[in-house]
């Protein structure tokens, strides 16, 4: 999020995003990739050359329905569609999540309060220092305590690939 690469969707991931762009009204190509850049905050815009061959793959599958209007394939999600699409709900909300898609404001002030509690830590070391209480048996336990919030800090951020 923070200088960090743009995100892009993973294999399959495009065809529940374009499913979740036709949930709510039927769209054309174009407004479907407009309807993800947006959701997106403008950080992810699928291109045609992958937009219309998963286009197509859904309606093999029978996940979406096209129909003219106007000159143009309109693209409709169907019954199927919703279903795989409930099922891979949280496939979903976890993409727009990585995008960015929240608050830019929000995460600063996140990202904030927790520098803010890893100062508070590097304060208390300091003055239980100054004040002779880093004792070699003290410095063991908080060894102890600080491996097993690092371990779990780490599980949280560099989630091993399923």
């Amino acid at each position: 999020m923070f200088g960090g690469p743009p995100p892009r969707a993973e294999r399959g991931e495009v065809r529940y995003l374009i499913l979740d762009a036709i949930e709510q009204q039927p769209r054309h190509g174009y407004e479907i990739i407009q309807a993800i850049g947006e959701r997106s905050r403008g950080t992810y815009r699928p291109s045609p050359g992958v937009v219309y061959p998963t286009l197509q793959l859904l309606e093999e599958l029978r996940h979406v329905r096209v129909e003219e209007q106007e000159g143009r394939k309109v693209y409709a999600i169907t019954e199927q569609g919703k279903a795989e699409l409930e099922a891979h709900r949280d496939e979903v909300k976890d993409f727009y999540d990585r995008s960015g898609a929240s608050s830019w404001e929000e995460s600063a002030e996140q990202l904030g309060d927790l520098m803010r509690q890893a100062r508070r830590i590097f304060k208390t070391f300091r003055r239980a220092m100054l004040r002779g209480r880093l004792t070699p048996s003290t410095q063991k336990k908080l060894r102890a305590i600080l491996d097993e919030a690092l371990a779990k800090i780490e599980a949280v951020v560099e989630p091993e690939e399923k």
